[in-house]
């Protein structure tokens, strides 16, 4: 090993020393020798801390919400970027989001260091590249519009804070989602959430408690503001796509549970509106034909509560 090789080695370590994630959990410095139901509870004790230590950051949160609402408003897109198990749950977020809300498969992108194949098998290197990061980025067409998130279980990871930081010099909204501070991913981006979760139960697999911590921090940022965008009615997945036969099933569920209606009037009203779930519920709702329905939707945002709420008060 070259000099220059043993000494980026020593400093890297000295790096990982300052990492709350790299830290040795003394609660389960026994895990390796007990018994299958000792090492469970071992970790499930880990894992109750998290929501938690979440809830202390629902402020910084709901600032980065407001502005991928805004940015949904404008045209503009969430978009994910990350490396290894970072990265990978920011493509399982945003893959979710078009059955779910009925979205262009463009509006919350996941980017992944090394491409979609570092998804199933780590691409080696990949995290490192600051280089990669900007070409990523350039390739999704990153613009001001936008909202890029940021995520890196020790906040140090190169790619993630080179997306960053390129991300600022495009005029986007930059949000970072870390489990230990760091002073350059603070800097790095506008809003900063960082959920310390503290060592782990086995040192350094910041795909338990970290990963844990970044999905529900995910699930909040994607579901709020689908919601604050009018994805939904009262706790319903309104704009839900039945694009299979389970979705489909739960689509005439939901128009039965938003309208109190029967299976039958659900599945006309379903069959009325092409599949759209929440025209069909407002339909129901209101006695409207399509078109007039379509337009009191268009007129009202795609909000359902109101457009019913306006229809009464015209009535």
């Amino acid at each position: 090993m070259s000099t220059v090789l043993m000494k980026k080695q020593s400093e890297l370590i000295d790096e990982l020393k300052t990492i709350t994630t790299e830290g040795q959990n003394p609660d389960t410095l026994d895990i390796d020798i007990l018994d299958v139901t000792g090492v469970l509870e071992k970790i499930n004790n880990e894992d109750q801390k998290i929501a938690g230590i979440v809830k202390l950051i629902i402020p910084e949160i709901a600032k980065a919400v407001d502005k991928i609402v805004d940015a949904f408003a404008q045209g503009g897109r969430l978009i994910y970027i990350g490396a290894g198990t970072s990265g990978r749950l920011g493509v399982l977020d945003a893959v979710e989001c078009p059955p779910t809300f009925s979205v262009s498969d463009q509006q919350v992108l996941g980017i992944i260091a090394g491409g979609d194949k570092a998804i199933k098998k780590a691409v080696e290197g990949a995290e490192d590249s600051k280089t990669l990061a900007i070409d990523d980025l350039k390739a999704a067409k990153l613009t001001a519009k936008d909202v890029l998130v940021g995520i890196a279980a020790s906040g140090r990871t190169p790619y993630v804070i080179s997306a960053m930081n390129y991300g600022k010099t495009i005029g986007a909204t930059v949000v970072g989602l870390s489990c230990s501070y760091n002073k350059k991913f603070a800097q790095a981006n506008d809003i900063n959430l960082c959920a310390v979760v503290g060592a782990e139960a086995l040192t350094g697999s910041t795909r338990m408690k970290s990963g844990t911590a970044q999905k529900l921090i995910l699930n909040m940022l994607s579901t709020a503001s689908m919601i604050r965008s009018g994805k939904s009615y009262r706790n319903l997945m309104i704009d839900v796509s039945a694009s299979n036969e389970k979705l489909y099933a739960r689509a005439v569920r939901i128009v039965m549970q938003a309208t109190e209606c029967d299976y039958q009037c659900a599945k006309n009203a379903l069959e009325l509106a092409e599949n759209n779930t929440k025209l069909a519920t407002f339909m129901v709702l209101t006695g409207l034909e399509l078109v007039p329905a379509k337009a009191a939707l268009l007129k009202n945002k795609g909000f359902l509560r109101k457009a019913v709420e306006q229809s009464e008060q015209s009535e």
